[in-house]
């Protein structure tokens, strides 16, 4: 009998067990898997490296080297084209404008989403309320544009801004009721400074004084005015008629209260000796007032307060605010994704940590200050850093909204851009300058994005 000596052929494993030799699982030959999945790889790859190429990479070295070139395209220009983004006022105001943005706007629109995520949190509606305040997501750039548009419209009938402030404002100062209304020089009134017009002659007692006024707008009249009428003696006082000298369709008489005329009704008439007031009265519906004794031998005046114009609004689209009044609809929009990230950030937050810090005693205003904010760093870091990088190439807004007279006040890169790069007098030049300024102030923000995604990865 023969013995099968150590390491003899007897023991040497079967052929198809041998690594890499032999067949594999249901007698199939092996392969270089490896390799096959590299080349499956790079067939997926393929058509998304070739749009990636031809979208973005193309664009962006193409801008660079245009960037260089002078306006006709056909000449090298070195840096004039850079230089002059430094250099023109427009494009300067561009700049500013644009570092405003970046640092006003995702700051307030992220500061109202965590203020509405962690006010919404306990109340039975907040999802309701999230919702209308997230709604705005949901328009277009266009169409938000124009809507603010006619939010910041001057007129207050048709400016909700305006009709706003004007109702406040009346609210605690009472507006004029007699705006650009003033005598004729056949009346007996004359100019008496600041706005105001005194009588040509002091008045007297049992002389009744007429206060004939034109330029009165219809619309302005006060709505209960009715038809004035010639004031009587009235013992030792002094009395009058305050009124509209105007007849509609003509026919009437000046310094003559005609019938089909109005008393200017809250009209404020004051006495003034000496250059101070003895005495005041405001006419009545019919025009008629009536002054004390005191009043005998004095000037009549009607103060300037009677014909100031009335207090329009703000002008939210002039220079000085219309940026303010661009960034606020850019809030009005994206205060709504804010809010919805932090709130997700917010429901993942543990909630045994913020009630053993309400255990220990603090209050309220401290959980939010040195627990909630901390621990919400990560995600108001990705609400801050994507809308910075979404205001620097913020244009839609500011071309709606922006009227012809404020554009330049107003003007972002991305705005100068399409300015510079299209029209009668393009420079592509400058334009693809701007192209490449606006990737150059992009890049840090991305950069510091993408590091923070990796940092967050370890943990």
């Amino acid at each position: 009998m023969t013995t099968a000596t150590a390491g003899g052929a007897d023991s040497a494993p079967p052929a198809d067990k041998r690594p890499g030799t032999g067949a594999g699982a249901g007698g199939r030959p092996r392969c270089g898997v490896t390799g096959t999945r590299r080349t499956v790889a790079v067939a997926f790859l393929l058509p998304a490296l070739v749009l990636l190429g031809a979208l973005v990479v193309y664009p962006i070295v193409y801008s660079v080297y245009r960037s260089f070139l002078d306006q006709s395209g056909t000449s090298f220009a070195g840096l004039d084209n850079y230089r002059e983004l430094f250099t023109d006022d427009t494009i300067r105001t561009a700049v500013k404008n644009n570092a405003i943005w970046v640092v006003v706007a995702p700051t307030v629109a992220t500061v109202l989403g965590l203020i509405f995520a962690v006010l919404t949190e306990r109340i039975r509606w907040g999802t309701a309320f999230k919702l209308i305040v997230f709604m705005p997501m949901a328009i277009s750039m266009l169409a938000a544009g124009i809507i603010f548009r006619l939010v910041y419209e001057q007129a207050p009938e048709r400016g909700v801004a305006n009709a706003v402030a004007v109702g406040v404002h009346d609210t605690f100062a009472e507006s004029s009721g007699f705006p650009k209304a003033h005598p004729l020089p056949v009346h007996p009134l004359k100019a008496g400074g600041g706005g105001s017009f005194v009588t040509k002659e002091p008045v007297r007692a049992g002389t009744p004084v007429s206060l004939p006024l034109v330029g009165v707008v219809p619309a302005k009249m006060p709505g209960d005015a009715e038809p004035a009428k010639a004031a009587t003696a009235s013992g030792d006082g002094i009395t009058g008629t305050a009124w509209l000298d105007f007849t509609k369709g003509g026919g009437g008489k000046p310094n003559v209260v005609d019938p089909k005329e109005l008393g200017l009704k809250g009209l404020t008439v004051e006495a003034v000796k000496d250059g101070k007031v003895v005495a005041s009265a405001e006419a009545g519906a019919d025009g008629v007032f009536t002054l004390p004794a005191t009043a005998d031998g004095a000037l009549l005046r009607l103060p300037a307060e009677n014909f100031r114009e009335p207090y329009n609004g703000v002008d939210w689209l002039g220079p000085s605010l219309v940026t303010p009044g661009i960034i606020g609809s850019y809030v009005w929009m994206w205060a709504g994704f804010a809010m919805v990230l932090i709130a997700a950030g917010l429901a993942g937050l543990p909630r045994e940590l913020l009630e053993a810090a309400r255990v220990d005693g603090a209050n309220e205003w401290q959980v939010f200050r040195r627990i909630t904010v901390p621990m919400l760093a990560p995600v108001l870091a990705v609400v801050l850093v994507t809308l910075m990088i979404n205001v620097l190439k913020i244009f839609d807004l500011v071309f709606i909204i922006a009227p012809g007279s404020s554009q330049d006040d107003a003007n972002v890169l991305a705005l100068q851009l399409y300015r510079t790069s299209f029209g009668t007098d393009a420079d592509l030049g400058v334009g693809s300058a701007i192209a490449v300024l606006l990737l150059l102030l992009v890049i840090p923000v991305m950069f510091f994005n993408v590091r923070r995604i990796r940092k967050e990865g370890r943990r």
